[in-house]
């Protein structure tokens, strides 16, 4: 009878042990730390997105899991500082938004993983496959085949008259090349002419926009790189100040004032970047996680931009919205 209650007294208080090991390792700093490191600034409009990936799979930030945040502000010399600071408060993870910050993160630590919720690692060398990443860099790609071909024919659709396009990119980023390379293999195979615009600064951009109605350009398409995303708005403006009928890569940009836009579901590549979180946590290595490519697209018109320039949305384009903006 003795040892039985030997037995159940050692039995208790190993249960009791065990259920205060989390409270314990919460408070000797255990709980996980996430860095998340971002080029623009504090409104950052999926970040919530990516907490709810991270509540699917039980984690409740401040309770169970902390995210550390780091604000670049538009300006990618300050990237590896940042993510220097992340480095030395010993994060579990860092989060970046595209292939530059990325690619920052990599140059300062090879060893802590890297999940991307967008950028083309692949294309940039950060990850040597898509099936196998090989180093510290895996995530979500948001580059995939054809998105610019797709836009140029729904735009073509749209505004039947359009001989001319005028296409906006930046020749410093690797996704924006590839993507400007793709729009003017489309254009041709549409019969279209096309003119580059590069990206440049603000003042620049105006006279650009201005200009752009002596070269007789029906129509704009916005390749999708993080300088573009940084400037959305100001893009958006210039484009409606010039009447022009825009063709944006991702929803942010119609929300903004753009008349139409095409390209992947950014919200759901940050929800599924927290599943790369989950298993990293739960001991599987970056080098043997598949990196995705998107799964999710949307068309958003915005009927109250096409109005402001006089231009009637065709039914059959109207129908296949996803999203429209009255």
């Amino acid at each position: 009878m003795i040892l039985n209650r030997r037995k159940f007294a050692l039995l208790a208080g190993a249960a009791i042990l065990a259920l205060c090991a989390p409270a314990h390792a919460q408070q000797s700093g255990k709980i996980p730390r996430i860095g998340i490191v971002f080029i623009g600034g504090r409104d950052q409009p999926h970040l919530e997105s990516f907490k709810q990936g991270l509540r699917e799979r039980g984690y409740v930030e401040g309770k169970n899991i902390l995210l550390e945040y780091r604000y670049a502000e538009g300006k990618y010399d300050r990237l590896p500082g940042l993510v220097a600071e992340l480095v030395s408060e010993k994060v579990d993870v860092i989060i970046t938004t595209s292939s530059i910050s990325a690619r920052a993160a990599r140059q300062v630590t090879k060893t802590i993983p890297i999940v991307m919720t967008s950028g083309s690692p692949v294309e940039r060398g950060l990850a040597e496959s898509f099936s196998k990443p090989g180093g510290n860099v895996t995530g979500l790609s948001v580059f995939a085949l054809e998105l610019s071909g797709k836009r140029l024919e729904l735009l073509k659709e749209t505004v039947p008259k359009m001989t001319r396009v005028a296409a906006l990119w930046s020749s410093s980023e690797n996704e924006s090349v590839m993507g400007f390379k793709e729009t003017e293999d489309a254009a041709k195979a549409l019969s279209l002419r096309m003119q580059s615009i590069e990206l440049g600064e603000g003042g620049e951009m105006e006279k650009t926009f201005a200009d752009l109605t002596k070269t007789r350009v029906d129509a704009l398409v916005v390749v999708l790189s993080p300088l573009v995303t940084l400037r959305s708005k100001h893009i958006v403006e210039l484009a409606l100040k010039q009447r022009l009928p825009g063709m944006y890569p991702t929803r942010q940009f119609a929300e903004e004032g753009g008349l139409m836009a095409y390209g992947p579901l950014v919200g759901d590549l940050y929800r599924r970047a927290a599943t790369y979180v989950d298993k990293i946590l739960k001991g599987a290595r970056p080098a043997d996680l598949p990196v995705e490519q998107p799964t999710k697209f949307e068309l958003v018109i915005n009927l109250k931009t096409a109005k402001q320039i006089g231009l009637a949305i065709p039914p059959n384009v109207l129908a296949r919205a996803d999203k429209v903006i009255k």
